[in-house]
């Protein structure tokens, strides 16, 4: 008998670090926790998708440059286009790195999100569980939280200079009228999204066009032309979708702009962007390759670091091509009364912007944790959808790039010439900051 308990006090202690089962913090889980309460903010305030990123970005780096501080992390910052010449405190013997860190990190989303005022309640939540199981004093306490607050105003102050508070001084984008040019569309018909993100100042690209893409095969009426070959596409796949077909279209949707009507009551549906579904997958494969909290932190920014950048290279695509969506052609040339499985989102086709985020964001990854990295992705469980297995991160970009054609929502040569631009960008990311030295 004592042998067994002896036996179980070894297994415990391996397990728990020697520390109290009920206090034990597991820092990466409260960072991907934590992650997607950034991510439910930006559900609550139906964030576009290029905003979404450039939240994800900032409220990132905050708890990156925490762990720059505290010697945990190279300093990535000389490696932006624009270098912040961020002044960094010294890093206080006692102060817990992955506390501030996270602390950071919502300080920054809070403030920088319209209702990022519910993140208080998760860093409310974070100082108790911190000051529990460290037995922290009140005045410990205080001075992480003054560490962490310090650090996210130094990002904020960035993150002001980077020319999103001046988007709503432009003139209002009007669609050009032009044959084959982008106009709204059912059910809604919104105003186009972020008509000027190209001028949001990147991280690391030397000018929004840097991985400009080849023109889209040019429009055209007549029935023998590349484009309405293109377009009969779209609407023969459509028509005979199989089951996993539809799957995987529903699957990648992360349209935060769909929508339904009940009589004359437009109802939005809460659907992730697709940036905040490769955040997700960011921890799925944190969490899964058991990585320090450190590390956790480093891929997190990067994949949002690159996401940022890719929307701003496919968004200045999206408004130069002007390209018609799907469901206006063959409406108009085709048939009346097709409407495309998925909600067609509200802004040009040109490249798929899922094709480009996807496929940059594999090559991260790719980079971060080796090639055919198996794993599940959950993190569209939340909306009610089943989970889906891959064998790479390439794989998985491959079917989110495939699922807009399904959708009905783009094009052919929209997700290919848009994975070769995702591709490329992604690449000369992780070129870059491979040059800055961090594992």
């Amino acid at each position: 008998m004592k042998r067994m308990i002896l036996y179980l006090a070894i297994i415990s202690a391996t397990l728990y670090g020697f520390a109290d089962k009920n206090t034990r913090l597991d820092e990466v889980d409260l960072l991907v926790d934590n992650v997607f309460n950034l991510s439910k903010v930006m559900l609550h305030d139906v964030a576009n998708p290029p905003v979404a990123s450039r939240n994800y970005a900032y409220s990132l780096l905050g708890a990156y440059e925490v762990l720059v501080a505290s010697g945990d992390l190279l300093d990535i910052s000389g490696k932006f286009v624009e270098n912040p010449g961020f002044e960094r405190d010294a890093f206080p013997n006692g102060l817990s790195g992955s506390f501030c860190a996270i602390y950071a990190m919502l300080e920054v989303g809070k403030e920088i999100m319209p209702s990022g005022y519910m993140l208080k309640e998760n860093q409310q939540e974070l100082a108790s569980t911190y000051k529990k199981a460290n037995k922290w004093s009140e005045k410990v306490l205080n001075q992480n939280v003054d560490f962490a607050v310090k650090t996210a105003q130094k990002v904020l102050r960035y993150a002001k200079s980077d020319g999103y508070n001046s988007l709503s001084t432009f003139t209002r984008y009007t669609p050009s009228g032009k044959p084959g040019g982008w106009y709204p569309t059912p059910p809604a018909y919104l105003e186009p999204v972020e008509p000027n993100w190209n001028t949001i100042r990147p991280f690391f690209l030397t000018s929004a066009d840097q991985f400009k893409p080849d023109p889209p095969v040019p429009y055209s009426d007549d029935r023998n032309s590349d484009f309405f070959s293109a377009l009969s596409e779209v609407y023969e796949v459509t028509n005979e979708l199989t089951s996993e077909q539809r799957e995987i279209a529903a699957f990648w949707d992360c349209n935060p702009f769909a929508v339904e009507f009940s009589g004359h009551v437009m109802i939005g549906l809460k659907k992730i962007s697709p940036g905040g579904h490769w955040i997700g997958i960011t921890g799925i494969a944190s969490q899964q390759s058991n990585i320090s909290f450190e590390r956790a932190v480093l891929v997190h920014t990067y994949v949002a670091l690159t996401l940022h950048d890719a929307f701003i290279s496919c968004w200045d695509e999206k408004y130069r091509s002007d390209r018609i969506r799907p469901e206006t052609a063959i409406n108009k040339l085709i048939d009346k009364d097709w409407r495309p499985l998925l909600q067609t989102p509200p802004f040009p086709e040109y490249t798929s912007g899922h094709s480009v985020i996807s496929t940059a964001s594999a090559e991260m990854l790719t980079y971060l944790f080796g090639d055919n990295y198996k794993f599940t992705d959950t993190s569209e469980e939340y909306f009610g959808l089943e989970p889906r297995s891959f064998g790479s991160f390439r794989e998985a970009c491959n079917e989110a790039a495939i699922s807009r054609l399904y959708g009905g929502i783009h094009y052919r040569d929209a997700c290919e010439d848009g994975q070769d631009q995702g591709r490329d960008l992604g690449k000369y990311i992780v070129s870059v900051l491979s040059e800055a030295g961090n594992p």
